[in-house]
């Protein structure tokens, strides 16, 4: 088997001390460690990971053969993408195509047999395609250029295409490394909304910096009811900076649809700062507070579901609008936050500094937050 020249041998001696092992065995560029961990898990691998590491190995620890033996993988680091990312580059293609339909459909209002007969016509929302996919990727790579600073193995972004009203779901990277410590943890986690948000505000000044579209007289007629994306607070501040409008009173004419994706970016923000699991917020405040960060992860999915109560109850809401959303996102956090957080290996504070740049991160995603982001009114 050959494996590349940083690789050395796995230190066997120094998971003996910690793991009884019975059989070592190599699968392609991994060796496998067969036997039963005389610590537990989390131990282990506090003991091991610097060795490994310094060979050249990851290494995680699950159970096999009927879960009566545990093994500890041990494989290479990876040190940048082995060749053509074909699954990336299949995901990126089919949400640029989902994303320039939707957007002729849904936001440059061109009816579905006009594209069908001239399906050119699709690349007239290649601006609105430019700002929701520049937004998403901007995100994800600011994860993958951090994470590979720090070493981690984390792979390209995976694009999501979906149907209305955005074409997409979002992107998302993996992180199969080991987290080294609570540093590498926060950097990772905050990078991705950092830069997602640099993306979004210049997405947003850009698309209210454009002249706005004209709603054909059809799209007016035929739309008893519309779906309204109200403004969140740093919408409505960059508009105010720039002097821009939002919203015209003539039904007719609506803002140029590249701020949808800026509206797209501040609405993932939120979404991925809800501090649970492996969301960024998960990643950023369980580096901030260390374990701790679970007993806020708890609360989450309550104050989540306590807001659609509240909209549907109080406020006297619609199930199909913000409602359903955040009884959605209540019921998913609560799944992410049973799965926990990342668990670095080095569990030493972050330092002052990183702390005072999470406290801003939060702070910005607080602009980005909506208590009624979608609605439906009748018009």
């Amino acid at each position: 088997m050959e494996t590349p020249e940083s690789v050395g041998e796995p230190p066997i001696e120094s998971l003996q001390t910690v793991f009884h092992l019975h059989e070592a065995q190599r699968d392609g560029d991994r060796v496998l460690f067969f036997g039963e961990s005389l610590v537990p898990e989390r131990m282990l691998i506090e003991e091991v990971w610097t060795p490994f590491r310094e060979a050249g190995y990851e290494i995680q620890v699950a159970s096999t053969r009927g879960g009566d033996e545990d093994v500890v993988i041990a494989r290479p680091i990876s040190h940048g993408v082995d060749g053509i990312p074909w699954k990336n580059v299949a995901l990126f293609a089919a949400t640029v195509l989902s994303t320039l339909l939707v957007g002729s459909l849904t936001w440059y209002y061109t009816p579905f047999s006009e594209l069908l007969a001239d399906p050119i016509l699709l690349f007239q929302a290649w601006p609105f395609t430019a700002a929701i996919l520049g937004v998403l990727a901007t995100h994800e790579l600011g994860h993958y250029a951090m994470g590979r600073y720090h070493g981690v193995d984390v792979s390209l972004p995976y694009v999501i295409p979906f149907i209305f009203p955005f074409g997409t779901l979002g992107a998302v990277i993996r992180m199969r490394g080991q987290m080294p410590d609570r540093k590498a943890l926060f950097d990772i986690g905050v990078a991705g909304p950092l830069a997602g948000l640099a993306a979004t505000v210049a997405v947003t000044a850009i698309g209210l910096s454009l002249p706005p579209i004209t709603v054909p007289e059809w799209a007016i007629q035929n739309s008893g009811q519309v779906i309204v994306f109200n403004n969140p607070p740093l919408l409505d501040l960059i508009a105010g900076v720039l002097g821009r409008p939002t919203e015209y009173a003539d039904p007719s004419t609506a803002v140029n649809p590249v701020v949808i994706g800026g509206w797209v970016g501040m609405f993932f923000t939120v979404l991925n700062l809800l501090p649970v699991g492996q969301l960024d917020g998960g990643h950023v405040l369980r580096a901030m507070l260390g374990e701790s960060q679970e007993r806020v992860a708890a609360i989450v999915p309550a104050v989540l579901f306590g807001l659609a109560a509240y909209l549907y109850y109080g406020l006297g809401y619609s199930l199909n609008e913000s409602v359903g959303l955040w009884g959605f996102w209540g019921l998913l956090s609560a799944l992410v936050a049973f799965k926990g957080p990342a668990h670095p290996v080095d569990d030493s504070p972050i330092g002052t500094a990183r702390l005072a740049v999470g406290i801003a991160t939060f702070a910005l995603g607080a602009l980005c937050f909506l208590l009624v982001p979608v609605e439906v009114m009748s018009v």
